[in-house]
């Protein structure tokens, strides 16, 4: 497992973000017959992470997708920050400071890493990647800026040697860690990773772990993270959401849902008699 340090990402953009609350209210998605989501509430606000479980198919993704803008529910309301997002178009929640990742890797293949880093800057450009290619002055200050910090963003997750490789000739555990990278370059209040340890070893589980664990505690960023990995999920989650076919069957720390009949039961079911 790679040593994490204090990087300098943590320095020149350290200022911890003013924590946002996110309420999501009697929400409600279906998709012709299939009801995805059924009245989901709830609330987060601390700096910690929150996981969000549940069997394949109890609703962890479509709520994501409902909080960043991708889908829109039918009933209920989402708000971040006293801001209601199910009226906004995705767009405008990342600039809100929502920035997520996906349970399938949603990257630029045909460019290099750092290209699909500084295209995660585009929310907080305030001149377009062509005129600071084009011009001299403030738009080519702000070009240097933006380098600046997707390079301190490559050193802190240790990318270092694939910082010009395309990102289609790199290994799969990489390019998680790349777009995590992509989030990261959002300047983010709050981050929602959608399985971002899938399909990865043991070893690239355990940095990618460490990685979540640094960007929340050192620069107090919440996190909601849906992830399979119940070992995983006990060991760095502060609080935990159980879903199960959209509904919401329990909520409480680690401990808590580890011995919690309902949770048990949407797990692993119950043996007839």
């Amino acid at each position: 497992m790679s040593v994490i340090t204090r990087s300098s990402y943590y320095s020149r953009e350290a200022k911890m973000p003013e924590l946002q609350e996110l309420v999501v209210e009697d929400v409600q998605l279906s998709f012709g017959g299939v009801l995805a989501l059924d009245r989901l509430s709830f609330q987060f606000k601390q700096s910690g992470i929150l996981a969000i479980i549940g069997p394949n198919g109890a609703g962890k993704t479509a709520l994501l997708n409902c909080i960043s803008g991708f889908y829109r529910p039918q009933h209920g309301k989402i708000c971040f920050g006293g801001q209601e997002l199910t009226k906004l178009p995705a767009h405008k929640i990342a600039e809100m400071g929502l920035s997520r990742t996906f349970q399938n890797i949603e990257l630029y293949p045909g460019v290099s890493t750092i290209s699909n880093l500084l295209a995660g800057r585009h929310v907080v450009m305030k001149h377009s990647i062509l005129s600071q290619f084009l011009y001299f002055g403030p738009a080519h200050r702000e070009e240097i800026k933006h380098r600046q910090v997707v390079e301190e963003i490559i050193d802190f997750l240790d990318i270092q040697p694939i910082r010009y490789k395309l990102v289609a000739e790199i290994p799969y555990g990489l390019r998680k860690r790349v777009e995590l990278g992509r989030a990261l370059a959002l300047n983010p209040t709050m981050l929602l990773l959608d399985e971002p340890m899938s399909g990865m070893n043991v070893d690239e589980k355990e940095d990618m772990a460490r990685f979540i664990l640094d960007i929340n505690e050192l620069k107090g960023i919440p996190i909601i993270l849906i992830e399979h990995d119940m070992g995983l999920v006990m060991d760095i989650a502060d609080r935990i959401i159980v879903l199960d076919f959209g509904k919401k069957i329990a909520e409480g720390t680690p401990q808590e849902i580890k011995v919690n009949p309902k949770v048990i039961e949407a797990y692993l079911g119950v043996a007839e008699a």
